[in-house]
């Protein structure tokens, strides 16, 4: 579900029909993922006096990760819950005030720009830190949710690490799919690519690479009806042959989807610039959009890496651009 959906609402009242209340600050994030917290921890320090809303999934994406092991200075790993609770109160700590509560509306026609908060609160902002994050697609089976975070990753470069030596499969045909099956090849014993269709939709560069990688095989006119397993996790995946009709269990120990993300833009979309997909555009070197005073950073303007890192670096940029223009604005 997106972490930011607009809802229903009639433009300065709330749900109850009276006047929306408006609160005022200066640095407003949207976001409660590695860049948002980032972005807070960057901007308290330089006494910006930051608010974030949290939305509806505290912590975003790495909440759903059960152990972290790339992310620098935690050498014995670490929860992505925990992490995300390690940011928040350094976050606090500098002062941010961090608020749960899912942005519902956007006005971003003049300034000072304004949010709807809940449908309930109108927030007026100087400068606008957008860390709405992306969402992974997934296939929307029951099981696929039941073993999230169990065997089920929609990242491989996140965790595949701990199907080190095991037997894996990535659904998808595009790039991604091709890309993280390659990548899970060099640390997985196999690695089976479900494709829907008779064919890769992957450039020709990433198809020969995918088939000159021998412990890759593709599964053409696949699709996946069922992923089984016990308190364990995952054990194993039904495919059904599109041709045929006739299902098959494949042991597996996690099953990767790559069948794309879906940037958390939605909201934004009448005022900044945006790619085919829905990332929003920043200036190269920078977090700056099209609009001033509005930043983007994270996985809502990263369709490339996608990992906390990258998102906690790009949180900082986001901080650092809104503090040089509300210096240079002398709000």
């Amino acid at each position: 579900m997106n972490l930011f959906t607009p809802l229903n609402s009639e433009s300065g009242k709330n749900l109850s029909g009276s006047p929306k209340p408006v609160e005022h600050v200066r640095v407003l994030i949207l976001g409660s993922g590695p860049a948002g917290y980032t972005a807070a921890i960057y901007a308290a320090r330089a006494n910006l006096n930051p608010v974030v809303y949290e939305g509806i999934e505290p912590g975003g994406q790495l909440t759903t990760t059960t152990e972290v092991e790339n992310f620098p200075g935690y050498p014995d790993g670490v929860t992505g819950t925990q992490m995300m609770e390690d940011l928040k109160k350094q976050a606090e700590r500098f002062g941010t005030d961090v608020r749960f509560g899912i942005a519902t509306a956007a006005d971003l026609s003049s300034m000072p720009y304004r949010i709807t908060i809940d449908d309930e609160k109108v927030v007026e902002t100087d400068a606008l830190i957008i860390a709405t994050g992306a969402t992974a697609k997934y296939l929307g089976l029951e099981s696929e949710n039941k073993f999230k975070g169990q065997g089920v990753s929609a990242c491989a470069t996140c965790d595949g690490f701990f199907y080190k030596g095991k037997d894996v499969a990535v659904v998808g045909g595009g790039d991604t799919a091709a890309e993280e099956a390659t990548y899970l090849a060099g640390l997985c014993r196999k690695v089976y690519l479900i494709v829907r269709k008779s064919y890769l939709r992957a450039s020709k560069a990433m198809q020969e690479k995918v088939a000159s990688t021998p412990n890759i095989e593709i599964l053409f006119e696949h699709t996946t009806k069922e992923i089984v397993g016990d308190q364990s996790g995952v054990n194993g995946v039904i495919l059904t042959n599109t041709k045929t009709g006739k299902d098959v269990k494949v042991d597996i120990s996690g099953f990767f989807l790559a069948i794309g993300h879906h940037p958390n833009s939605e909201l934004f979309k009448p005022w900044l610039d945006t790619d085919e997909v829905g990332y929003i555009k920043t200036l190269p070197d920078s977090t700056k959009t099209n609009l001033p005073g509005v930043f983007a950073c994270g996985d809502v303007r990263d369709p490339h890496y996608r990992q906390a890192i990258t998102a906690a670096g790009s949180g900082c940029m986001a901080a650092i651009d809104a503090e040089r223009y509300l210096g240079e604005r002398k709000f």
